[in-house]
């Protein structure tokens, strides 16, 4: 038997295995909130999903140990798996079935509400995918040993959410796009963000391309985790200078 409470109205929704909870989520969401009316089953079924492998800490710690970060190889995509199953969305399972894999996947242009809901099985295969065969570029952030945050850094090429095509200057194939960070809740203000995009910096050169750029919200975001592009302030900071807009984000650039 498997049961979890429902956050938001705080009855506990059960089922026989695991595997059935999903779908015991969905009748619940479907009895009990008609405000989920505007959300797919396939949207909800992710979320009640998420709410059983969602086992990390949300606790911030007051302080945490050394950072060490690594680029996201073959032999690191299990931390990588065990990261985004488990710890990277705790306290946000609304977005839990993301995996990093949108910046790839949609369509430059693509309104938000135009994005169709996929089983979060097939974002976290799609992504494996990427980076297995190094289309898709990123790093870990490890503290004593267990990965605490990620960036997203492929090149732009890789990126349809930002690909400009083949008139664009600087080429797409020559920009590393920082499109995404996520840091698990109990390390979050603690310059793990600062460290992985350091780290991006000092390996630009090896990378082959003369620039980074990357899309933080022009307007600020107040919370942790709605700061996935990384603030503007991070980038200034790492010398970083805002060279245009693109919808609701600033486009901020350094060369390498």
């Amino acid at each position: 038997m498997t049961s979890k409470v429902c956050e938001q109205c705080g009855a506990t929704v059960t089922a026989d295995r695991d595997d059935a909870f999903g779908a015991a989520f969905v009748a619940h969401v479907r009895a009990a909130h008609p405000e989920w009316a505007v959300f797919p089953d396939v949207g909800v079924t992710n979320f009640g999903e998420a709410l059983l492998r969602l086992t990390g800490r949300r606790e911030r710690l007051e302080s945490i140990g050394s950072i060490v970060v690594a680029p996201v190889t073959a032999e690191r995509i299990d931390d990588w798996l065990s990261f985004f199953d488990h710890d990277a969305f705790v306290d946000n399972p609304a977005w839990a079935a993301c995996y990093c894999a949108e910046p790839h996947l949609v369509a430059r242009g693509t309104p938000p509400q135009e994005v169709e809901d996929e089983p979060w099985q097939n974002r976290r295969r799609q992504m494996t995918d990427l980076l297995s065969s190094g289309e898709a570029h990123g790093y870990l952030a490890y503290v004593d040993g267990r990965p605490a945050g990620w960036v997203n850094a492929s090149k732009r090429a890789a990126c349809a959410l930002y690909r400009l095509g083949p008139d664009a200057e600087p080429a797409d194939d020559d920009v590393i796009s920082v499109v995404c960070f996520v840091i698990a809740p109990p390390y979050r203000r603690h310059g793990v963000a600062a460290a992985l995009l350091a780290r991006v910096i000092d390996d630009a050169p090896s990378r082959g391309v003369s620039s980074i750029e990357a899309y933080p919200p022009t307007e600020p975001r107040a919370e942790d985790g709605g700061n996935f592009r990384g603030p503007p302030s991070l980038f200034l900071a790492h010398g970083f200078e805002a060279v245009g807009v693109d919808g609701v984000n600033t486009v901020m650039r350094r060369s390498v």
